[in-house]
């Protein structure tokens, strides 16, 4: 995995990550938001959805802890042994907006997170067991659950937007 020696690198690679990944999305109309293709698992709509669910989360496990609120990862609703469920409802929570307003929101969170990162000092970002919601079996630093819930998929999926978008015929 990827690793970065401060939160300007992290601001960084976010950045451009998700940027390459949103751009991904300025050729698919919106008609097509819920088109299913042969070998990709998520429609352009779900893929977004997912990024959204995530990067909620990602924001409201550190307002609720801010706030004094015991956070259960990762959600009080589903497990993480239950995460099909938790991604279908990423998909119906965010199924009613168009394709527009889904990236919309999503731009809004990444600045949110970005805002987040800047106000955290290098050992609660970079030093394990710096937030309960963080805090797990692995010891994993905030930093890796930021990567693994942005610059991760927002690298893999837009993999499969290219992939749909070739199976369409558009690419």
């Amino acid at each position: 995995m990827q690793t970065y020696k401060d939160k300007t690198e992290l601001i960084k690679e976010l950045k451009k990550r998700y940027l390459l990944y949103d751009q991904e999305f300025n050729d698919i109309k919106e008609e097509e938001k819920d088109l299913l293709q042969p070998g990709v698992d998520k429609t352009p709509s779900q893929n977004i959805s997912y990024q959204l669910g995530w990067t909620h989360l990602l924001l409201q496990w550190e307002s609720d802890e801010s706030k004094g609120i015991e956070v259960k990862t990762p959600t009080p609703d589903y497990k993480w042994n239950n995460l099909k469920g938790l991604y279908q409802s990423f998909y119906k929570q965010y199924d009613s907006y168009s394709l527009q307003q889904q990236r919309e929101l999503l731009k809004n969170q990444v600045s949110e997170i970005i805002k987040w990162i800047e106000s955290l000092d290098h050992e609660t970002l970079f030093v394990p067991e710096q937030r309960k919601w963080a805090t797990t079996a692995a010891k994993w630093p905030v930093w890796k659950w930021i990567h693994i819930n942005t610059v991760a998929p927002f690298t893999n999926f837009r993999t499969q937007l290219r992939k749909w978008k070739k199976e369409k015929g558009t690419e």
